[in-house]
């Protein structure tokens, strides 16, 4: 079994039941088509709801949208630490990283610290379309493998920072590809 982590109220892994997820799609800088999305989605049963953080403007407006759901926000973030630290500051329930895309690891450490401080969890999520070209070349492309050690390394990274609240996600575009990776995951961690 894996540990348990919270997103907000929701309990993650250690025997939670899963919980009913979702990603909005409406540029989140615009609060008020995202908090209707996002109430829209609460409507329907939503328990956790994602949102994208391209922008200093879409970090800006966490605050904005956190006050007006009832759901835990996850933020999104991509390539710039800082935003991940202004939706730390606005409130955001979870952030969602992909460690080796932010930067230096002061940056890594950084986002880690804030969130360890506000009890916010980590999603460290791996892409096969982002997968470390290092180890595209030593599997010989996206494998389950090569997945499961990037998410790794970035757990690893995040743990070499006293930071230990995450949950991880691999994915790829070959579903029988993903599930082995989760296999091989929970034959290495219990992070959920």
């Amino acid at each position: 079994m894996t540990r348990r982590i919270q997103v907000g109220a929701v309990p993650v892994g250690g025997g939670a039941a899963v919980s009913i997820q979702s990603m909005c799609n409406t540029p989140t800088e615009d609060v008020n088509a995202t908090v209707r999305q996002i109430q829209r989605l609460e409507q329907a049963s939503c328990e956790i709801v994602r949102v994208a953080v391209p922008t200093e403007e879409a970090a800006r407006a966490i605050p904005s949208i956190k006050a007006a759901i009832h759901i835990p926000l996850v933020a999104d973030i991509h390539f710039d630490y800082r935003l991940a630290l202004l939706c730390v500051d606005g409130g955001v329930d979870k952030i969602r990283i992909n460690p080796g895309n932010i930067g230096s690891k002061d940056r890594v450490r950084a986002v880690a610290d804030a969130c360890r401080e506000r009890g916010i969890p980590i999603r460290v999520g791996v892409n096969g379309g982002s997968l470390e070209k290092e180890l595209r070349a030593r599997y010989g492309g996206v494998t389950a493998e090569a997945l499961v050690e990037s998410a790794m390394g970035h757990v690893k990274l995040l743990n070499r920072y006293d930071f230990d609240d995450i949950c991880i996600s691999v994915k790829c575009s070959d579903v029988p590809l993903t599930m082995r990776a989760y296999t091989l995951l929970s034959q290495q961690t219990d992070y959920p």
